[in-house]
């Protein structure tokens, strides 16, 4: 199983080009608020315990992924340097354990573009982030960077839009698989 680790800020255009990739594939896509999703029927956001059950629902569905065989997932996540090391190093040893491969994907966006896509209609109905001044705390508290990886490959969100993305991505790692397989 490959997996691709589409990751970025709060707003960067992540779902939307993980969206994009789904259907030039036909990969399976794992969002990372379904995670946070499954968190919140339990816990408030972030409560202790919270953090935990998602990176648990996270492993659990890559590690049925790999035990499935699936040839392709997609990921979305909100990686912040250096805290979230040790989630990506955990993400990529459970894929390495099905004899797979970590295929990261760093969307950029300037800051202004970040803070005008904040309040999209479709952040408010996934109970995402929608605040500008919770997300201007984030991005002076927390960096968004590519992750630490060698294939890591670097694309623009705000010049390109999703379905030039997901091109550059199926293009990047060879990533042509029948829609109809």
């Amino acid at each position: 199983m490959r997996l691709v680790f589409l990751h970025g800020a709060p707003a960067s255009g992540k779902l939307t080009t993980a969206k994009a990739l789904v259907a030039k594939t036909n990969c399976r896509l794992l969002d990372n608020h379904t995670s946070i999703d499954v968190a919140r029927t339990i816990f408030e956001f972030g409560a202790p315990g919270f953090w935990e059950l998602v990176r648990a629902v996270r492993i659990a569905a890559l590690d049925a992924a790999g035990r499935a065989n699936l040839p392709l997932v997609i990921m979305t996540f909100a990686y912040v340097a250096p805290d979230d090391e040790p989630r990506l190093q955990e993400i990529e040893d459970c894929i390495k354990r099905h004899g797979g491969q970590l295929l990261s994907v760093f969307l950029r966006c300037s800051s202004e573009e970040l803070l005008r896509r904040i309040g999209n209609p479709d952040r408010v109905a996934k109970r995402k982030l929608t605040s500008v001044e919770g997300l201007k705390q984030s991005l002076a508290e927390e960096r968004f960077e590519p992750v630490p990886r060698a294939n890591c490959l670097h694309l623009d969100s705000e010049a390109n839009d999703a379905e030039a993305n997901a091109s550059k991505i199926v293009a990047h790692f060879g990533l042509l698989t029948p829609i109809n397989a």
